[in-house]
């Protein structure tokens, strides 16, 4: 099974020694995403803008990948205050259709550039 690095121009490029999804054979395993302008590279301010910036991210690279957010199998969230979780809930139903995948969120004490929410995903893609 060949692996094969994912990178688009329309989600921010990776900030460290990482790439921003690895395919190999039908699964994409992403990096962590931030809500990034892609074009500028500087993070939307709240967590709403934040949140809805990261899953448009996200579904890029997966679209780079051949797949989607309905693609997702697993989703990790990561959230410096957990209290935000309900608004997170409620931007994630406008990006991802049911029936849902499986997730986890875990409250951190903090993110990459002062980011409020990352999130990254593992999905099922065709060849």
């Amino acid at each position: 099974m060949t692996k094969k690095i994912i990178a688009t121009t329309n989600a921010p490029a990776a900030i460290g020694p990482y790439s921003q999804a690895v395919k190999m054979g039908s699964m994409v395993f992403t990096s962590g995403q931030l809500g990034l302008d892609p074009a500028t590279g500087e993070l939307a301010q709240g967590i709403e803008a934040q949140t809805h910036l990261a899953f448009k991210n996200l579904d890029a690279i997966l679209q780079e990948a051949g797949g989607s957010l309905a693609s997702v199998v697993k989703f990790t969230l990561f959230l410096t205050d957990l209290s935000d979780f309900a608004t997170v809930n409620s931007i994630m139903t406008q990006y991802v259709p049911e029936p849902f995948p499986a997730r986890s969120t875990i409250g951190v004490a903090s993110l990459p550039k002062g980011g409020a929410f990352e999130i990254e995903a593992v999905a099922l893609v065709s060849h």
